[in-house]
């Protein structure tokens, strides 16, 4: 959420910034006005409460005195009945402005790159040429139900369309990833957390999924308002909502596993077939509780620690930073890792690392003391994949794929896998 005071100082700026993002923010200076109104109230509120604690003085006195106290009676309950007047009205306008904020996204850092879409995100670094086969590579989807690994049919038999069913050495390459990602990045100083795969309104709320996105969640139909978990960053980053955290402790560095469910609502005829984008998949994320004068120091740390994964599995891959039209609404800044997929000639999204600042802290109220005596400051929140494991598993698949139509395992998974290929098994 955007500090109130930021546009206060500068309107005109913050909506110039926030522009850039592709939309027209200029409901905001509707929101100073009811900013204004609501500290005009508040001052009217505070002034009419000492004039009645002032009569509430005088009616003691005059009963004391043994005087008629009527008319100083009427003019309390006059004022009375005005305060709850202006108290009702100040309550609609925070209402309206506490909405118009948490529906406001973050404003973008100063060195995101300006652009309207995917198209203008900048490249910053590769890793590996693409992978280039002598045959005509196939999809993901193809060599998984060749090999018998991947059965879609009977996924949507179960549930519907985008869900899959993981079979035999399929199901055991995306669990040795889950193993393989939390164990490198527990080697790296992360905390393995394998939090709730539910949230409550708070929770979505406090990190932005929640009020402007709903229609994105799954939410479960029972008196908890409750929602399914759409990414390992909400329960996470919620472990530490309402909470004042020793500045000692920070950066905090957590490697969190969940399954993760999405709706992808705004995706019809994308990605229909395979993995890249279903309902329900697993996840390793990377999350970062960071002070904020050198949270953009861990946001370059978590790159490369996100990297690692597919620097070991040698694949190739590229970083992008986003532009302001490609960023998220709750960050400030993002990268983008994009595997190389040989079926599609091109890269695709596995992960992203990004820093919201301060936006998730100010809605989740996560704060820490830079001294014993200091004023509690929000703390900035990182997240990053690291990675998205179905995502990883078709990399995987592609990038290794044979001749003969079996799979090579990379070496750092062979210990996982137990198996050096995958090859047909048969059909159940």
């Amino acid at each position: 959420m955007l500090d109130i005071r930021k546009l206060r100082e500068n309107p005109e700026g913050v909506i110039e910034r926030l522009n850039t993002r592709g939309q027209d923010y200029g409901y905001l200076r509707e929101l100073l006005g009811k900013d204004e109104e609501r500290r005009r109230i508040i001052s009217e509120v505070e002034e009419l409460k000492r004039k009645r604690n002032e009569s509430s003085k005088l009616i003691g006195e005059l009963k004391r005195k043994k005087e008629d106290a009527t008319e100083i009676l009427n003019q309390v309950a006059t004022l009375g009945n005005k305060i709850s007047e202006l108290d009702e009205k100040l309550k609609e306008l925070e209402q309206e402005i506490e909405y118009t904020l948490l529906i406001t996204p973050n404003l973008p850092h100063e060195s995101v790159p300006i652009g309207m879409d995917e198209s203008e995100n900048v490249e910053v670094k590769k890793f590996m040429e693409p992978t280039t086969f002598d045959f005509e590579p196939k999809a993901h989807y193809e060599l998984g139900e060749n090999l018998n690994l991947l059965d879609f049919e009977r996924a949507a038999k179960i549930t519907g369309s985008r869900f899959v069913v993981y079979k035999g050495l399929g199901a055991r390459l995306e669990r040795a990833l889950i193993a393989f990602m939390m164990d490198v990045h527990s080697k790296n100083g992360y905390l393995e957390v394998i939090p709730p795969y539910i949230v409550n309104r708070e929770s979505m709320t406090a990190t932005g999924q929640l009020p402007k996105f709903e229609e994105d969640a799954f939410k479960l139909v029972n008196e908890n308002d409750w929602f399914l978990n759409p990414t390992a960053e909400v329960p996470t980053i919620n472990l530490y909502r309402n909470e004042i955290i020793d500045y000692e402790l920070l950066p905090i560095n957590i490697c969190s596993y969940t399954m993760a469910f999405r709706s992808e609502a705004g995706s019809a005829g994308r990605d229909t077939r395979g993995l890249i984008r279903t309902h329900q998949f697993n996840k390793v994320e990377l999350i970062k509780i960071a002070s904020p004068e050198n949270s953009y120091e861990e946001l370059e740390k978590m790159l490369v620690e996100s990297e690692l994964i597919l620097k070991l599995l040698k694949i190739p891959y590229r970083v992008v930073t986003l532009c302001t039209g490609d960023l998220g609404a709750s960050m400030a800044k993002t990268y983008d890792i994009e595997v190389w997929l040989p079926s599609q000639n091109t890269y695709r999204e596995i992960g992203s690392i990004s820093n919201a600042e301060e936006y998730q802290a100010r809605r989740g109220n996560i704060r820490t003391r830079l001294s014993k005596d200091a004023k509690p400051q929000f703390v900035h929140t990182l997240n990053g994949s690291g990675l998205a494991v179905g995502r990883t598993w078709v990399a995987i698949v592609e990038n290794y794929q044979q001749a003969d139509g079996s799979i090579k395992i990379p070496e750092a998974l062979i210990p996982y896998m137990g198996v050096e290929y995958i090859k047909r098994e048969e059909k159940i």
